[in-house]
């Protein structure tokens, strides 16, 4: 059976920006976030080519997800970014995972489940510097830090918090989120700490820590926004020319006739759509590489189909059943979040289920 839309996945070029990442952070230890199934890449490929070149540290967001990535990863520490919810605690000692504690709470079930467990159980703290969203609050820091039996029979690996506007490095809010970490983090001497993810590993040293946890540049998307993207591209989506039509000035082109041609025209119609995540709100800001050409987007993205306005290229160069790429080298998942007004974990994540996935290198 042929493939007609087919998502290529580098597994070297997430290994080598993983690679890139323990360079620039230098003195910290680099970890890799694998949560959303690897950011919809698929997280046992991802996770493996990962652990070979040299992560130990994984970071999923929900015990199922852990679960999975267990299973895949023998000799690894899991830390799940959601925590322990009631009633999941036996399970994820059972699967050896390490909740994030967000909450005095969650820090007295885990607690309880050391003693069930008749052994210290690792975790990590989370802290919440200015996100207003996970983490220990002032008040909840406060009470742990006053409490001395608050840990026993915990191992707290490292305590951690989540920047809000890295990406922007002039925001005060680093600044400010920094400060308030360290103040936390002195109610808690002696913990390792993490604090950066991609964007925050470039702020500078003093955000690194002992620990840094790269999520998106892992996969290509641009860490800072407004300057040159050193990570290297991990995907390229390919989908198949179905039809190649004459078409005559004046006719409309897709749902809505909001493109009218000004010429007689030639337009070729792809297998792909926003039901297999290639967001419509691209439109013709969009493009596709058919060989050494490049064929704009011409109409509105629908369900399943694409139509491209290949009138320039030559008739032999544009034949049914040859592949058009729609993200690769020309047109990336930076330039798609950028078309589409979002950003690119959102592009990444929303590659859809009907993709044919073929992973290229690492150790898939």
């Amino acid at each position: 059976m042929s493939q007609q839309s087919v998502l290529r996945i580098d597994l070297d070029a997430i290994a080598a920006n993983w690679t890139l990442l323990d360079r620039h952070a230098e003195r910290a230890e680099v970890g890799a976030v694998v949560k959303a199934n690897g950011y919809g890449l698929g997280i046992e490929p991802v996770a493996k080519a990962l652990h070979a070149a040299g992560a130990r540290r994984f970071f999923v967001a929900t015990l199922n997800e852990g679960v999975i990535l267990r299973s895949h990863l023998a000799a690894a520490e899991i830390v799940v970014l959601n925590g322990v919810l009631a009633g999941d605690e036996e399970l994820m000692v059972s699967h050896d995972l390490l909740p994030a504690l967000n909450d005095p709470g969650m820090v007295r079930r885990w607690r309880d489940a050391a003693r069930t467990a008749d052994r210290r159980l690792p975790a990590y703290l989370q802290i919440d510097s200015g996100m207003t969203r996970l983490g220990l609050d002032r008040p909840g820091i406060e009470a742990l830090a006053s409490d001395p039996e608050a840990f026993d029979g915990l191992d707290i690996r490292f305590a951690m918090t989540h920047c809000a506007v890295a990406d922007t490095p002039d925001h005060p809010g680093n600044a400010k989120q920094l400060s308030r970490f360290r103040a936390a983090l002195a109610r808690f001497p002696g913990l390792r700490a993490s604090m950066a993810a991609s964007s925050a590993i470039f702020l500078g040293d003093e955000y690194h820590f002992d620990l840094v946890r790269p999520g998106a540049a892992l996969y290509g998307v641009r860490p800072i926004d407004g300057e040159p993207n050193p990570m290297r591209q991990v995907v390229q989506l390919e989908a198949t020319i179905l039809q190649v039509r004459a078409a005559e000035a004046g006719d409309a082109v897709g749902y809505g006739a909001t493109r009218i041609l000004d010429r007689d025209s030639r337009i070729a119609t792809v297998a792909c759509g926003y039901a297999d995540g290639f967001t419509r709100l691209i439109g013709e800001a969009g493009s596709a590489r058919i060989g050494a050409f490049i064929a704009p987007i011409v109409g509105r993205i629908s369900m399943d189909l694409i139509t491209l306005d290949v009138t320039d290229l030559p008739e032999t160069a544009v034949l049914p059943g040859q592949r058009a790429t729609l993200i690769g080298d020309h047109f990336d998942i930076n330039d798609a979040a950028d078309a589409a007004r979002t950003i690119g974990y959102e592009v990444l994540t929303g590659l859809g289920h009907r993709f044919f996935r073929v992973y290229e290198g690492g150790a898939a």
